[in-house]
């Protein structure tokens, strides 16, 4: 049986209150970050999360490993939950996750950066071309 696990984890991460939406599908991770203004109301998330559903844009899928589902302790459960309130942003694999997302839109940047570079050269190139022709002419 497929098993399907999100979890979205809200932080301040200075100056913006910041969200990391993680959904495991498959045994594999992606992530998004997503930036709020002032602290977000809880209403205020799930509001978002409904509008902008489709505009989101996930990391590439990252391997999530296997978590052992086991029993546990309800105090023992209690500390936990107390450890991840306290302790800030999201694991290591949304990391990993969200640094692919940021390395491809490197890429993707430098390479239209540079098609515009040559473009403008082969304008530069073009104009003065056009200015040999017209000297050329006696103009």
């Amino acid at each position: 049986m497929q098993k399907n696990e999100s979890r979205l984890t809200v932080f301040f991460e200075d100056p913006f209150w910041v969200g990391i939406y993680e959904r495991i599908s498959e045994g594999r991770l992606e992530a998004c970050k997503i930036t709020f203004g002032a602290e977000p109301k809880d209403y205020e998330v799930y509001g978002f999360l409904l509008k902008n559903w489709g505009k989101l844009r996930f990391s590439p899928k990252v391997e999530a490993g296997e978590r052992q589902a086991e029993k546990v302790n309800p105090k023992r459960m209690k500390r936990i939950i107390k450890k991840q309130l306290e302790g800030r942003g999201a694991g290591t694999k949304s990391q990993q996750a969200l640094k692919l997302l940021r390395e491809e839109n490197n890429i993707v940047r430098r390479e239209k950066s540079r098609a515009q570079k040559e473009e403008e050269k082969q304008q530069r190139f073009e104009r003065r071309q056009q200015k040999k022709k017209e000297k050329h002419r006696g103009r």
